[in-house]
């Protein structure tokens, strides 16, 4: 595939590697403004670092937008001269509508968002993906791109801030998770690097086990626990100190965060 990633800061290098480590490209443009910043990228012989997003497009098939989100209309307007039927676009803006996109472009172009995470560099991103009613047609493209590198699944626009939330900030969620158990293994003795090894590939454990074997995770906590064990006893006074409420409450507090952001664009 010929891929162009216009904006190429943090989560279009994930993105990036993501597609160069899977082997999912036979071309990648990479624009940057200040191009020689991306400068090593122009050893591998598929890729192009430019700064002329027009370059980019008119090389490209599939083109992912990842710039800031008040830049998102310029480059719509620089690069739509540009664009015909065999063009598909990604964006990967936060809270930049579909219909927004169509204002500036037309309705005839397959547009499709997709919210990946940063986890995507190392191909485990969790990626929520809709799109226009043209690009019902292609988003299985945008689908084989993503389960490349990760995991997708197809919803609807009206839930993508809160997949948004889940998904994306879910990311620094489970990362302080993580840490915290980090913190508790280094009060029982071990020292931080022991601690956070352990809490790293225990976390990795629990969803892989449900992703294997598809069980529901009370079904697996069933299975540790054990009549006035030491797991139940460390379950409860968790749930005693608000440990799901906690997170559903700042699962909650992400999301109006995030809606009352989009409302002032």
């Amino acid at each position: 595939m010929k891929i162009a990633i216009i904006g190429t800061g943090n989560l279009g290098l994930s993105i990036a590697k993501g597609l160069l480590i899977n082997n999912s490209v036979t071309t990648l443009y990479l624009t940057k403004r200040k191009p020689e910043v991306l400068e090593e990228w122009n050893d591998n012989k598929l890729v192009r670092v430019t700064p002329n997003n027009k370059e980019a497009v008119s090389h490209s098939d599939i083109i992912i937008l990842a710039v800031q989100p008040k830049q998102l209309k310029g480059v719509l307007n620089e690069i739509k001269s540009l664009l015909n039927e065999k063009h598909v676009l990604i964006s990967t803006i936060t809270g930049f509508k579909i219909n927004r996109i169509e204002e500036i472009i037309g309705i005839d172009y397959p547009i499709i968002r997709a919210m990946p995470n940063t986890a995507i560099s190392v191909g485990k991103s969790m990626t929520c993906l809709c799109s226009n009613e043209a690009g019902k047609k292609r988003i299985d493209i945008a689908s084989a791109i993503f389960n490349r590198l990760g995991t997708s699944i197809i919803i609807e626009e009206e839930h993508m801030q809160a997949a948004t939330v889940l998904c994306a900030s879910g990311i620094a969620f489970w990362m302080r998770l993580i840490r915290a158990t980090t913190q508790g293994g280094v009060q029982l003795g071990f020292d931080a690097a022991e601690a956070m090894k352990m809490s790293m590939y225990t976390a990795l454990g629990a969803a892989s086990l449900l992703i294997e074997t598809d069980t529901h995770p009370e079904e697996e906590i069933d299975r540790v626990t054990t009549p006035r064990g030491c797991t139940i006893t460390g379950l409860n006074e968790m749930e005693h100190q608000g440990l799901s409420s906690s997170l559903i409450q700042g699962l909650v507090a992400s999301f109006n965060k995030i809606n009352e952001i989009a409302e002032t664009k």
